[in-house]
């Protein structure tokens, strides 16, 4: 057994979590590309029946629930440490360690304002924040792939459309930058477009287009990008943009089509679907017409609008339902609402379940996950009080091991016998916690006693 709770003192004191954990790993027999002095521990079975996954070790319970689910599971894994003091004390070089990993990976985010050690006796908010912009930039992604029920948003990363600013405005021709007050990459922006076609074609969903080219001049590029991939495809084109952001932009757009590889639209001339273009505002309309009438359907993004799609897509159930048991209350029902969703057919929850897989331009993808208040729930638990007097909860580890599951699934495709003991150790995980919810540390032990390591 781990003592878990002596990492979670380690790490609340701000003393030596690196070496504690240290002394858990072993040293990883793999390097991230480009990075021979890189940190990277590995541990697990590694009997060459699967394929491992890649940890971000970061804060608090996305920390501490990682190494509890490795531990159960037993699978192959490699881990880099990225909390935020590592994070800082190595001034954002974990980062690149982590997104160049040659493996399928899995990336925590925690809160984003962190005091850490300045290494003068003092105090200092973490260098980077989150650091989930600067780990994007030097893993090379281009894009998150969220999928929630019948809607999947494709989010081109970074690529924020803010400037309006002319003057300022231009396409460097060595990096394809779109340079103006938000950098844009225009490379990146291209293998969003096409990844975005390519799930259209190969799913027969809906795609829509969801960017602002008459406001934004990022959009504009992003809109003569995706204009020139649909050159000489299959894909029908319902709504149109009132003008062809390839024509109005063709010269800073052929700026970045000549950095793309010779090949880049191989194949693309047997792909076909239905497209719709649109005002990335009137999205979010279109959005809860398309969950109200279940309708299939993909949508690109920018960075900005796809951020707030996804918040809309996780948070709307919820007021949808508790509108609908308004109404039957009006007509004299008193009904389950979450009962009456399923029965009709609807599966979105409450956003928790929601995945996220990063797209990197060269090597495998990166499962994503959020857990905003790891930091507090971390607290409760060195209190000693995880329920606070009864008003919360302990925390529910369950996410660990679905994005486990998840991870392990997409990086070796076809393993039924893998998937066969994941589903297995998922319905175990849900028979300890499927009643009343243990604290974490029971849990922990009763997990161990539940779920045998993979092939030990």
């Amino acid at each position: 057994m781990l003592d878990l709770m002596k990492i979670a003192r380690t790490e609340a004191d701000g003393v030596d979590l690196f070496g504690l954990l240290k002394g858990l790993f072993k040293p990883a027999d793999v390097k991230p590309t480009g990075h021979d002095d890189a940190v990277v521990w590995m541990g697990g079975n590694h009997d060459g029946s699967v394929k491992p996954v890649a940890h971000s070790l970061t804060d608090a319970y996305a920390l501490l629930g990682t190494i509890a689910a490795i531990d159960v599971l037993g699978l192959p894994f490699y881990a880099v440490p990225m909390w935020s003091q590592y994070r800082h004390d190595t001034k954002l070089a974990s980062l690149g360690w982590f997104g160049n990993m040659p493996c399928t990976s899995i990336k925590w985010s925690t809160a984003g304002d962190a005091y850490v050690n300045d290494g003068k006796g003092g105090k200092v908010v973490v260098m980077g924040k989150s650091a989930n912009a600067p780990l994007r930039t030097q893993a090379g992604v281009f894009c998150n792939v969220r999928p929630y029920g019948r809607i999947t948003v494709v989010r081109c990363m970074p690529c924020l459309p803010y400037s309006q600013d002319r003057a300022k405005f231009n396409v460097d021709p060595k990096t394809g930058i779109v340079h103006s007050e938000m950098n844009s990459p225009g490379v990146q922006m291209a293998y969003a477009n096409r990844l975005f076609l390519e799930m259209v074609h190969k799913t027969g969903k809906l795609g829509r287009v969801a960017m602002k080219p008459t406001q934004a001049m990022e959009d504009g590029i992003n809109a003569g990008l995706h204009s020139w991939l649909l050159q000489g495809t299959k894909f029908n084109v319902g709504r149109k943009y009132a003008v062809d952001g390839y024509v109005e932009h063709k010269d800073a757009v052929d700026r970045i089509i000549a950095l793309l590889p010779k090949d880049f639209k191989k194949g693309m001339e047997n792909w076909g679907g239905q497209i719709e273009q649109h005002i990335a505002d009137t999205n979010f309309g279109l959005m809860l017409w398309d969950l109200i009438e279940k309708r299939d359907c993909i949508v690109l993004a920018t960075d900005l609008d796809g951020d707030r799609l996804t918040d809309l897509l996780a948070d709307v159930s919820d007021p949808m339902r508790a509108f609908s048991g308004m109404v039957a209350k009006h007509l004299g029902k008193d009904v389950n609402t979450q009962e009456l969703w399923n029965e009709m057919g609807y599966t979105t929850g409450n956003g928790r379940d929601m995945t996220s897989v990063m797209h990197r331009m060269s090597g495998p993808p990166i499962h994503e996950q959020t857990l905003g208040s790891a930091d507090a729930m971390l607290l409760r638990l060195l209190d000693g009080d995880e329920s606070m007097g009864g008003t919360k909860q302990p925390y529910d580890p369950r996410i660990h091991f679905v994005l486990i599951r998840d991870a392990y699934l997409d990086a070796n495709p076809g393993n039924e016998e893998l998937r066969k003991w994941l589903d297995d150790a998922l319905a175990k995980f849900d028979s300890v916690y499927g009643t009343e919810r243990p604290g974490f540390l029971e849990g922990y032990k009763k997990l161990k006693a539940a779920i045998k390591p993979w092939k030990s």
